[in-house]
């Protein structure tokens, strides 16, 4: 279950209205609220890295790798099709976030195509015993969109029916909609869009919020607040 957007913009108001430490609009807590969904989502990734050097246990729920691929597996989409732009030029899924495994169909199976660099390209087309072939394809990701396969040309042809890929996506984009009544802002469920996050995860967002926001009304006391809480969830999850 997501993490409802209004429930953590009361929390927010309550303290930092405790601690007389001023107000956060709706249009700075929308902006806010996206920088720390971002900030906890990006911070999974080396979590993972830090967590395949650890001895991990044998209990289900409180496994670190395994929490943690519950908390990415709602980003993650698999054999998603990609464009052809040109020949052995293809285009990535615009909802792109980190780049996964392709794979290129000859009909009969997927075979993973492997990622390597533009130098390693250039010796592939220079060395016979290097060179890529339809059962050992290659990629080179030349943009941020696009990806050029080797070798050039393969019977079935690179085309959005033979080329797939999974990746991760982002979170998507926090909305507090809302209505003006009496000059006051009202929480408008509507129009809104919750947080993408686990409910796991309410309480960072609560203290990840007012760290930021402490920031931008210059307000030492409550990035210190935020900043406690913060290191005492973190301690928590070590």
């Amino acid at each position: 279950m997501p993490v409802n957007v209004d429930t953590v913009y009361q929390r927010v108001l309550a303290i930092a209205n405790k601690e007389q430490r001023g107000y956060i609009t709706p249009q700075e807590y929308a902006l806010l609220a996206n920088k720390a969904q971002l900030l906890i989502f990006e911070q999974y990734f080396y979590d993972i890295d830090k967590a395949q050097e650890q001895h991990g246990n044998n209990t289900e729920h409180s496994d670190r790798m395994h929490v943690l691929n519950e908390k990415i597996a709602p980003f993650q989409n698999t054999n998603v099709d990609m464009a052809t732009t040109s020949g052995s030029t293809m285009t990535l899924p615009t909802a792109v976030h980190k780049l996964g495994t392709v794979f290129y169909n000859d009909g009969t199976k997927n075979i993973k195509v492997e990622r390597i660099d533009a130098e390693e390209a250039e010796m592939m087309q220079q060395t016979a015993l290097y060179t890529s072939t339809q059962l050992r394809p290659v990629y080179v990701r030349r943009t941020a969109t696009n990806l050029q396969l080797y070798p050039s040309t393969a019977i079935p042809g690179y085309a959005t029916s033979t080329v797939n890929c999974n990746y991760i996506s982002k979170p998507s984009q926090v909305v507090w909609g809302y209505t003006v009544i009496n000059s006051q802002a009202l929480y408008d469920a509507t129009t809104s869009t919750d947080f993408s996050l686990q409910a796991s995860e309410e309480g960072e967002l609560v203290y990840k919020v007012l760290e930021l926001a402490g920031v931008v009304l210059n307000k030492p006391g409550l990035v210190q607040i935020a900043t406690n809480e913060d290191t005492a969830l973190a301690a928590q999850k070590q």
